[in-house]
This record gives structure tokens, sequence and C-alpha cells, in this order.
């Protein structure tokens, strides 16, 4: 299985020890294309090659995981080509007094969003969302 994770990095990143501990249990299931998100500020490549790679990625995996909590263009750019490619999209978001989730996204019969306080609370989740004829 190969999962591709997406997080915020130029939107900010305050959940980046969340991404650490969702890469983790990520790992468990499959491996994660992307783990560098949960750890990397600015990466030494130009613009253009990031988004060659994480395209080809993307284009590879069997699933997106995207942390949704922290607003990203570039994540809900990466979410609507999942859609487009038909990969299967399990969106996590924190709900919060000042968030509100994009109507996009949980509106979006497509894709599954699951709420959460802690990661881990989504062992169940992950499970099922990986078991062979779940996403």
């Amino acid at each position: 299985m190969k999962i591709y994770f997406a997080g915020s990095i130029r939107g900010g990143r305050q959940d980046a020890a969340v991404y650490i501990e969702l890469v983790a249990e990520l790992e468990k299931h499959g491996e994660v294309l992307t783990e560098h998100v949960a750890t990397v500020g600015e990466e030494d490549l130009e613009d253009g090659q990031i988004f060659v790679r994480d395209l080809e990625w993307l284009a590879s995996c069997n699933a997106v995981v995207a942390e949704v909590t922290t607003p990203s263009l570039g994540v809900g750019y990466e979410i609507g080509i999942a859609q487009s490619l038909s990969i299967p999209v399990l969106c996590l978001y924190r709900p919060g007094p000042d968030r509100r989730l994009s109507a996009m996204l949980s509106g979006n019969p497509g894709i599954r969003v699951v709420e959460y306080t802690a990661v881990d609370e989504l062992d169940s989740v992950l499970t099922e969302w990986f078991t062979p004829d779940s996403p």
C-alpha cells in the first residue's frame, strides 16, 4: 500500500507535531511516500521540481490521507487531483471554536472526513480505511 500524506507546509506549520504522529500511524499500514511533510520546512528544491515530484507520487499512490485542520491551497489541490485520478481520499480534521472546514470537503460525497481530537483516536479509523475493499 502506497500512502500519500498531505498536510500544510507553506500554509502554516502549527500542526507539524500532529503530522509526525500521523505519519507514524500511517506507516503501520503501508509506505508513506510523503513522510517529509511531517518534518520539513522549506525544501531545497525549486517550486517546479516539488510540483513534478509530488504529482508523480500522487499518481503512484493507492490512497491519500490529508490532515486538513490548517487550511492549505496545496493540500486542496492535491485532494482535487486525487479525486480526478479516482484515488480514495480520507481527510482528518480537528474541529475548534475558530475553525470551519471548507464545504468543498465536508460536502463532497466522494471524500471521507473524520473529525478527531487526538491521533490516538484514529487507530480503528485507519485500520478500517486501509482494509481491502474499504476505501
